[in-house]
C-alpha cells in the first residue's frame, strides 16, 4: 500500500487538524498514513475517532517539535524531529510521500539534506497552482524558495513546473511563460532577459514573457520567476481573495430585503469559494528533490491536509520527479556549453 508519512506536530492547530485530515484521507483515498509526532499525544488525538482502528494509520515517534521561529540550520541538527523522521521515512522508501504544515524553511532544508536533490536541478523550488478564468490551473513556480536566482535556475524552475502541470493538471503540452513587466521581450529585468534565450533552447512550449494578470487569465499553465518575485504574488493574491470574498458576503447580507437574493446566490457564492480557496489545492509540492514533499499553511485545517495527501500521492504516482529528471537531461544535452 503506497504511504504517506505525515509531520503532525508542525501546524499551527498540530496535531487536531493533522490527525483529522489523516483519517479522512485514509478512509477516502484509501493510503497508508504514518503519523509522524509524539506518539502519547497522538494516540490520544486518534483515539478519538472511533473509525481509526479499522484505517491504515499507524504513528512514527519524534520527541522533538520545529517551531514556526526555529531557524532552518537549528532544524537540521535536531535528529529526532517530527519532520526529520517522516522525511527519513520517505528516504527509506518506507513511505512514498511527506506533508508537513509546519516551518516551510526548516522543512526545504531538511528534504534536501535527507533526501537530496535530482540530479541536473540546481536548486528545488515550490510550486502553487492558481485557478484561471479558462477553468484550469496555472502553475507559478518558485514561491519563496530562493529568493535570489540565477538565469539557470529558472531553466529547472521552467522544466520541473511543467512536468507538474503536465501530470497533476492535465495540461499534455503547457505553454511556459517567464513573469515580467511586460510582453515584450525586451521588458524585464536582468534576470529575465539573461533566462529568456536559455528557456528557448528547452524541451518545452516557451511563450516568453507574461504578465501577473496572466496568473488567473489562462493564457500561461506555467510562470517562472525567482522566490521573492513569486512569494509576493502568492501573498498579494492570498490577501486578495480573503477580501473579495469578506466583501462578497458583506454585500449578500448587507440587510434584509437582501436575504432572498443571498439565498438564491449562496450556491454560487459556495462554488467561488471553492474555486480560490486554497484547501481544495492541499498545498504546494517542493520540486527537485529526490522524493515527494509537500508544504501547506500553516493554517491548514482537516480539509486541506487530506488533499495535500491526495496531491503527494498524484506526485508520485504520476511519476513527476522521473519527468523532471528525463526533460533536465534532454535539456542539458540541447543546451550550448556556454550556457552550462
Amino acid at each position: 500500500m503506497l504511504k504517506i508519512a505525515l509531520d503532525a506536530m508542525g501546524g499551527d492547530q498540530a496535531p487536531r487538524v493533522e490527525v483529522e485530515g489523516a483519517v479522512q484521507a485514509a478512509r477516502e483515498y484509501g493510503l497508508g498514513i504514518i503519523l509522524v509526532g509524539r506518539k502519547n499525544v497522538l494516540r490520544r488525538e486518534l483515539a478519538q475517532y472511533e473509525e481509526a482502528a479499522l484505517l491504515p494509520i499507524e504513528i512514527a515517534h519524534a520527541s522533538e517539535v520545529i517551531s514556526m521561529s526555529d531557524v532552518a540550520g537549528k532544524a537540521v541538527r535536531a535528529k529526532d524531529s517530527s519532520i526529520r523522521v517522516a522525511t527519513g521515512l520517505v528516504r527509506d522508501g518506507y513511505a512514498q510521500g511527506l506533508i508537513s504544515a509546519g516551518n516551510t524553511g526548516a522543512t526545504m532544508a531538511i528534504s534536501k539534506v535527507v533526501m537530496g536533490v535530482l540530479p541536473g536541478v540546481h536548486r528545488p523550488a515550490i510550486a502553487q497552482v492558481f485557478p484561471t478564468l479558462k477553468g484550469t490551473l496555472a502553475v507559478l513556480i518558485d514561491v519563496g524558495a530562493n529568493v535570489d536566482c540565477a538565469p539557470e535556475m529558472l531553466t529547472d524552475f521552467a522544466i520541473m513546473g511543467a512536468a507538474y502541470s503536465r501530470v497533476v493538471c492535465h495540461r499534455e503540452n503547457p505553454r511556459i511563460g517567464i513573469l515580467s513587466i511586460g510582453e515584450e521581450e525586451h521588458k524585464g529585468n536582468e534576470l529575465t532577459r539573461e533566462a529568456t534565450p536559455l528557456l528557448k533552447q528547452l524541451p518545452i512550449n516557451f511563450i516568453g514573457n507574461v504578465e501577473g494578470q496572466d496568473l488567473y487569465s489562462g493564457h500561461a499553465d506555467v510562470i517562472v520567476c525567482d522566490g521573492f518575485i513569486g512569494n509576493v504574488a502568492l501573498k498579494v493574491s492570498e490577501g486578495l481573495v480573503n477580501t473579495v470574498k469578506s466583501l462578497l458576503r458583506e454585500s449578500l447580507e448587507a440587510n434584509l430585503t437582501r436575504q432572498l437574493g443571498y439565498a438564491l446566490s449562496r450556491g454560487a457564492f459556495e462554488d467561488f469559494r471553492k474555486r480560490v480557496d486554497y484547501t481544495e489545492y492541499g498545498g504546494a509540492p517542493l520540486l527537485g528533490v529526490k522524493g515527494v514533499c509537500v508544504i501547506c499553511h500553516g493554517r491548514s485545517n482537516a480539509h486541506a491536509i487530506k488533499n495535500a495527501i491526495r496531491v503527494a500521492r498524484e506526485i508520485y504516482e504520476g511519476g513527476v520527479n522521473k519527468e523532471i529528471e528525463a526533460t533536465l537531461l534532454k535539456g542539458l544535452e540541447e543546451l550550448p556549453a556556454a550556457s552550462l
